[in-house]
C-alpha cells in the first residue's frame, strides 16, 4: 500500500520550482493559479530569496502549488492514503478529492494571510529538539510555557512560543535532548497564538463545496481517517491551532499496511522521518523532476500489485 504525502511550511527553499516550470504545460498551470488567489508564485517558486518565501502569506500557498505540481507530474496516481504535515494538509485534501486545486489554492492563501496577521501581534517562533523521551520533553515545555506543536516521532518534536519562552528552552534543555533548532517559520503555529485565523478561516470554510475523499485520508489531528468531505474541512480549520501529531500518522500507516511512501515536492522531511520510523517502507522524496522516474516506477509497481 502507498501513501502519498505533503510536506509543511519550512520545507521551501530559495528557486526550488524552477526546474518543475519546464515540464510541458506546468508554467501555464502555476500562472492560472497566480491569477486566481493573486500572488505570483512563478515569481516566489524561482527568484525570491529565504527571506520573501519565509514570509508565511508566501510559503503557504507556494508550497500546496509546488506539491500539486509536482503530484501531477506522476500521472495517473491511486494511493492507498494521502496525508499533509500541516499546510501540507490541505494538499492532501486536493489529492484525496475533497478539494478542488483552485479551492485548495484559495483557502491556502486566505491561511497564509490569516496566520500572517496572527503571528504579527506577538513575536514568536518554532524550534525543533532532536532526540530526548517525548514525555520527558513535553512536560519540560510546558514548565516553560512552550506548546509541543508537532510531535513528529523519530524523536523530534517542534517547540512553539514567545521568542523569550524559546530562549529559555536554549538555556535549559530537556534531559537527553541532543540539539535544538530554530526553525525558518515566522510564528508560534499550531497553538493559541494563533486562534484569531481560526475565526477567519472558519468564514473562508463556509464557501466550500467539499466532497469526501475518494481514497483514505490520514488526518494530521489525531492520525485518524477522515471520511466526509465536511469533517477534512474543519479539521483544516481548527489544525492552525492544534498540535500536529505526525507521530500518530505514522502509526496509521503503518497499521494501514503502508509499503511504500513518496513525498511531494518539496520532499524531504517527512521521508526523513519515516526513515527512522518505518524503516521497512520504501521512500522516494520529489525534490526536483529527476525524481520522478523513480517514483513512477515505485508507483506501477504498487498499482500492479
Amino acid at each position: 500500500m502507498l501513501v502519498l504525502v505533503a510536506p509543511g511550511q519550512g520545507a521551501q527553499t530559495p528557486g526550488f520550482l524552477t526546474p518543475w516550470l519546464d515540464l510541458p504545460g506546468a508554467a501555464d498551470r502555476v500562472a492560472a493559479w497566480s491569477e486566481a488567489i493573486g500572488l505570483d508564485l512563478v515569481h516566489y517558486g524561482t527568484k525570491a530569496d529565504a527571506d520573501d518565501i519565509r514570509d508565511t502569506a508566501v510559503a503557504q500557498p507556494l508550497l500546496v502549488a509546488a506539491g500539486l505540481l509536482s503530484a501531477a507530474a506522476l500521472g495517473d496516481v491511486s494511493p492507498g492514503a494521502v496525508a499533509g504535515h500541516s499546510v501540507g494538509e490541505i494538499t492532501a485534501a486536493a489529492f484525496a478529492g475533497v478539494l478542488d486545486d483552485t479551492a485548495a489554492l484559495r483557502f491556502v492563501r486566505t491561511r497564509g494571510l490569516a496566520m500572517a496577521e496572527a503571528a504579527a501581534v506577538t513575536e514568536t517562533g518554532m524550534s525543533a529538539l532532536l532526540g530526548g523521551d517525548p514525555e520527558v520533553s513535553v512536560a519540560h515545555l510546558e514548565k516553560l510555557g512552550l506548546t509541543p506543536a508537532n510531535v513528529n516521532g523519530a524523536g523530534q518534536i517542534v517547540a512553539a512560543g514567545t521568542m523569550e519562552q524559546l530562549a529559555a528552552l536554549e538555556a535549559d534543555k530537556p534531559e537527553g535532548v541532543r540539539k535544538i533548532v530554530a526553525l525558518k517559520v515566522a510564528g508560534a503555529f499550531h497553538t493559541h497564538h494563533m486562534a484569531p485565523a481560526v475565526a477567519k478561516l472558519d468564514e473562508a470554510a463556509k464557501a466550500l463545496v467539499p466532497a469526501d475523499p475518494t481514497v483514505t485520508y490520514v488526518s494530521n489531528k489525531d492520525g485518524r481517517t477522515v471520511s466526509t468531505g465536511a469533517e477534512v474541512v474543519a479539521r483544516l480549520v481548527g489544525q492552525v491551532a492544534n498540535p500536529v501529531r505526525w507521530d500518530l500518522c505514522m502509526e496509521t500507516f503503518e497499521r494501514l499496511g503502508a509499503t511504500a511512501l513518496v513525498e511531494v515536492c518539496p520532499g524531504g522531511t517527512l521521508t526523513g522521518l519515516a526513515k527512522r520510523a518505518l524503516p521497512g517502507v520504501q521512500r522516494i522524496a520529489l525534490k526536483t523532476p529527476d525524481d520522478l522516474d523513480a517514483a513512477r516506477a515505485l508507483l506501477a509497481e504498487h498499482a500492479a500489485a
